[in-house]
């Protein structure tokens, strides 16, 4: 080819061409932006954004007049606190008569909203906050829904007004530091974190936790046992509990979230999205959640997530019964007083419908996860304790 045969472009100045290009692109951008702003601002979309039969959000709507009743409650109670001939104001309720707590966001500007919010975030991110107490998968809120907000998931605003009390289970009066201690003890497996520990007694963390409970209970009675505290236990059904009827409940329902294997889920960076269910990441058999009405209990309240209620009595109780089938971190009061399973099934297990120390599958449930320093003996003569409990 000839020099006078070639591509004309090809001695075109490129630093002419680029700008040229860039003010194109500017101007073809700015009239579609105006463009689009124009058929936004016509309603063009409106039948698409919003169609008329469609209803209004809900869950906005209740959580919009909540708040509007919660502030009309502070209005009354400054009031009466300003002229004690005023009405005395009621409890703060919604149209559901549940409790309404405190808004995270409403916390004050000054060290104890600050105590507040870090309670909040321990509360709701257990994993990060209190990484070094933490020897499992859980988080707080895993147990209580809501950031503790949720009725018949244990909220928090029904628990802080109930301690001190007394409980059954150490046999002693709580302070609620001691109920935290013992969450992380158990529920957190705090045995296996990087401290092997709880946190120690009087640290921050019990502090902020407290000021978040503390703030969440504004207005609530003293020893007020509030409707939605706890988990509410379904009545057990006649045909009792089965592991197999369990079985096909969590394969049907809870494995999409919990894993099939019920490992739970991560994100991809490894945070916890969805909690173990048994396994060395789940809680180990001193928590209050191993037993199967307590599960029932949560279950039939709050689960599968977003549909409570969902399951039947029946469903609730198997499926209970089938995640506390599984082996789990061992109970730290057999490895603190040196026990044997049978010994700890007897101490502390007896009073309840639970499988420790029961074998299921060929495996002595209560002796722990692989690895775990426990020193076991089969249990005692007449074992497994619960048969008669359950069909498997």
């Amino acid at each position: 080819m000839s020099h006078s045969e070639q591509d004309p472009n090809t001695n075109r100045d490129p630093g002419r061409t680029t700008p040229r290009r860039i003010l194109i692109a500017s101007v073809v951008a700015a009239v579609l932006v105006a463009v689009g702003a124009g058929i936004y601002s016509a309603g063009i979309f409106n039948p698409i954004a919003q169609s008329p039969d469609r209803e209004a959000d809900r869950g906005e709507q209740i959580a919009r007049q909540d708040a509007e009743r919660r502030q009309a409650w502070l209005a009354e109670r400054k009031e009466y606190t300003a002229d004690p001939k005023a009405t005395p104001p009621g409890l703060p309720v919604a149209e559901t008569g549940y409790f309404i707590p405190n808004d995270i966001a409403d916390a004050p500007d000054n060290q104890f909203g600050d105590s507040v919010r870090r309670g909040y975030e321990i509360f709701t991110n257990t994993q990060t906050n209190a990484s070094q107490h933490v020897g499992n998968g859980m988080n707080c809120a895993n147990c209580h829904l809501g950031a503790g907000t949720v009725p018949g998931s244990a909220p928090m605003w029904a628990a802080a007004v109930e301690y001190p009390a007394y409980r059954g289970k150490n046999k002693i009066i709580n302070t609620m530091e001691d109920r935290i201690h013992g969450c992380f003890t158990y529920s957190m497996n705090a045995q296996n974190s990087p401290s092997g520990s709880p946190p120690p007694r009087d640290g921050d963390i019990y502090k902020d936790l407290q000021s978040f409970f503390f703030y969440m209970a504004e207005g609530a009675p003293l020893e007020g046992n509030l409707p939605g505290r706890g988990y509410t236990v379904p009545p057990k059904p006649e045909d009792g509990y089965s592991i197999t009827r369990g079985e096909t409940v969590f394969e049907n329902n809870c494995a999409v979230c919990h894993g099939t294997d019920g490992e739970g889920r991560r994100d991809p960076n490894g945070r916890w999205i969805f909690p173990a269910l048994w396994g060395d990441d789940s809680y180990n058999w001193g928590a209050g959640m191993h037993r199967i009405n307590t599960a029932a209990g949560f279950i039939k309240h709050n689960m599968p997530l977003g549909q409570g209620g969902s399951l039947t009595d029946q469903q609730a109780w198997d499926v209970a019964a089938y995640i506390n089938s599984w082996e789990r971190p061992a109970d730290p009061r057999q490895i603190r007083d040196g026990l044997t399973v049978a010994e700890t099934d007897e101490r502390f297990h007896e009073h309840t419908p639970n499988f420790y120390g029961d074998e299921v599958r060929g495996d002595l449930l209560g002796d722990g996860i692989p690895g775990e320093p426990t020193a076991q003996q089969p249990p005692s003569i007449g074992a497994p304790r619960h048969s008669q409990q359950a069909s498997r």
